[in-house]
């Protein structure tokens, strides 16, 4: 009985989709023209009550003349002629005729061939009939056929190509552009692009999703609460803040922490990107943001979220296209007159998101417009912990997989970041067959996203190996014996990426820097340099790397930081991004030959430096470096061993409390260093 039940089920199985409430597909006008044509074309070019047989001049004229079976020719449009036959000789052709369904009428006509030019056919078929008596033989009749519908599809079909071209192409344009203008309305051009997110259509992101950024979480999460209970903060006479300005570098979660924000609030939200706004026509953008401000009127309270907003919201005056009549601008302008003009849009609130801050017009930062500037800035080491926590969950990871420990390994890394280490971990482990993900793999993952991919098969010549060994090794050992230098993690000479070694450091997480620290570590980069030095009495063009970024320290410190006793405590630094638009530097030429002199002998003094300190370590240095080039990988655990325990080392690095508003001096930067040999 089950077997019967089971086979009755699979012979109707679209029954039960229809009763679990699956709808059948909506009819569409459209199936009908597609009918319609389909027919028309097969009544054309198809015959359903059969027709002539073709045949050619030599069997004409060999056969149906000779035997003078033929009673009718009948030539059409001088080019096709067709054969009737007699009806004593239909019989003896009947096997050459189609049978049954397609079989050609009893009347005619039965064959049909071309006839090629009509004067050469005419004095073919004479000379054919040349034998035949006058009486018996056939003249031909000559008939014009008119095809209608082909003449007229002639005329009309590149007409209707180039309509049906254009329709298609405005369809493609204006589709998606809402605003109620409709999918196929050439003129809702100009409408918002927004995506709307309602009850109808919710964000599942919420704040639990968001790890860190317990800061930036709070003055928005107080929007939200704002929305869902104003009573809290009316009462005591506080008005809702107009807009929030979300400012961080990229992948430190400004956009997710929207998303979040969507999630949350039970209230409409807008969300599109500061580049919908501008398009080829004139006169777009500042329609687009009428038509956005209205529609958020109508659904007010709610909130508008835009994305990359540096698009439009450049310092006007400053762009590339000077004196012309920029597009951004007007949206710009538009956009102001919209979040604080004369008309106030009560219950509307703009988030904006954007990693240059600096670059922003003054009119679009003041209060009143973005109430609330939002620094979102890269996670400390208990913040990265919770990152990788959230990241970690969709994850089989093996048990010594300990997030507190991944977040000590990736310094300066953004929440974007940490997602693609956790990301390549789980590919590196199921490309090595791995049933969970170790912390072998997510030591592999963070390399491979640093330093690049190994690569095992360059060829490398042994003396080009031997220096890349010792020039790192001089980076580690001078890394190891100077107090400010940052701890080395690992050292290799397998080239990665562009880079023929690598070594990476482990920062401590500060939010200043010292003059002793920026010095040390001028001198720990400057030791593979020296290492060449002393080693092989010459140097090599692989210290490019270690050069460029010394070179950007020392003119830091001098003309930034103020750490020249010669220049004195001055900055030319120009946080505000207004000196990159001019054309003279902020100070004489004097001073210019005074900041480069002060730079060379600075990175003099550190290069000297390091040559002490590795003529007094040499022979640790030679230790270490050999070292190197027969494991071609080493670690801390390595220098220990050689150079002993670093007196000043701790043991726990500790977390940044974030207690000084200081901005971090060294936030141009790498955190994570990365020595390369080009």
């Amino acid at each position: 009985m089950a077997d019967n039940k089971s086979n009755k089920n699979k012979q109707r199985p679209n029954l039960g989709n229809f009763k679990n409430g699956a709808k059948p597909p909506k009819f569409n006008p459209y199936w009908i023209y597609g009918v319609v044509i389909v027919l028309f074309l097969a009544v054309q070019y198809f015959s359903f009550g059969g027709g002539p047989v073709k045949t050619n001049w030599n069997e004409v004229k060999n056969t149906m003349l000779k035997d003078q079976d033929i009673a009718k020719l009948v030539v059409i449009n001088e080019n096709e002629a067709q054969i009737y036959l007699k009806d004593s000789s239909y019989e003896k052709y009947a096997d050459k005729l189609n049978k049954g369904f397609n079989a050609p009428a009893k009347t005619g006509p039965h064959f049909y061939f071309e006839t090629g030019p009509s004067e050469a056919f005419a004095k073919n078929l004479e000379e054919a009939q040349s034998d035949i008596p006058e009486a018996s033989r056939i003249d031909p009749i000559y008939e014009t056929v008119h095809n209608y519908f082909n003449e007229i599809l002639s005329w009309i079909f590149p007409f209707l190509l180039i309509i049906g071209i254009w329709w298609w192409i405005f369809r493609r344009m204006s589709k998606g552009t809402g605003g109620g203008g409709g999918a196929g309305n050439i003129f809702s051009v100009g409408k918002s692009q927004a995506k709307v997110f309602d009850k109808d259509s919710r964000v599942n992101t919420s704040f639990k999703d968001v790890a860190g950024l317990s800061e930036a979480k709070q003055e928005v999460e107080e929007i939200v609460e704002f929305l869902k209970n104003p009573s809290k903060y009316t009462k005591l006479g506080g008005k809702i803040p107009k807009g929030a300005l979300l400012v961080g570098p990229p992948g430190t979660g400004k956009t997710l922490l929207a998303k979040a924000v969507a999630g949350e609030a039970n209230v409409p939200f807008f969300s599109m990107s500061g580049s919908d706004f501008v398009e080829m026509f004139v006169g777009v953008g500042a329609s687009r943001v009428r038509d956005l401000f209205k529609q958020a009127k109508e659904k007010s309270p709610c909130i508008v979220f835009i994305d990359e907003i540096d698009a439009i919201g450049r310092a006007r005056g400053k762009n590339p296209n000077m004196g012309s009549n920029d597009e951004r601008e007007n949206t710009l302008n538009q956009l102001l007159t919209e979040m604080d003009g004369f008309d106030t849009n009560s219950g509307v609130i703009i988030l904006a998101a954007t990693n240059r801050a600096d670059i922003l017009d003054r009119a679009l930062m003041r209060a009143g417009r973005f109430d609330r500037q939002i620094h979102v800035e890269l996670p400390d080491l208990n913040e990265r912990r919770d990152i990788f926590k959230v990241h970690l969950r969709p994850l089989k990871l093996d048990e010594e997989v300990q997030a507190n420990y991944l977040a000590k390994q990736t310094p300066g890394f953004s929440g974007a970041d940490i997602a693609n280490v956790c990301n390549e971990a789980a590919l590196i482990a199921a490309r090595n067959n791995h049933d969970k993900v170790n912390k072998q793999d997510f030591l592999d993952a963070v390399d491979r996203i640093i330093g690049g991919l190994e690569k095992k098969n360059k060829i490398i010549s042994k003396e080009e190996k031997k220096r890349i060994a010792y020039h790192e090794a001089g980076h580690a050992t001078i890394s190891w014996l100077l107090e400010h230098a940052h701890p080395l993690v690992k050292v290799t000479i397998v080239p990665r990426g562009k880079a023929l070694g690598a070594a990476w450091y482990l920062p401590e997480e500060r939010s200043i820097t010292t003059k002793e620290q920026l010095l040390d570590e001028m001198c720990s980069t400057l030791g593979g340099r020296a290492a060449e030095q002393l080693a092989f009495g010459n140097i090599s063009s692989g210290a490019q790397n270690d050069l460029e970024k010394i070179t950007k320290t020392a003119y830091a410190m001098i003309s930034i930081y103020g750490m020249s006793d010669k220049v004195g405590n001055f900055s030319y630094y120009d946080s505000t991004g207004q000196s990159d638009f001019g054309f003279t530097k902020p100070y004489s030429e004097k001073t210019a030959e005074l900041i480069d002199a002060e730079a060379k002998a600075m990175i003099d003094e550190q290069y000297k430096r390091a040559i002490k300190v590795l003529a007094e370590a040499k022979e640790g240095h030679h230790q270490l470096a050999e070292k190197l080039l027969e494991k071609e990988v080493i670690f801390g655990e390595d220098l220990e061993e050689i150079f002993g325990k670093r007196p000043w080392q701790k043991d726990e690095l500790p977390g940044n409390g974030n207690t000084s508003d200081t901005k971090a001096l060294t936030d141009k930067e790498d955190d994570v260093q990365v020595e390369k040999q080009s």
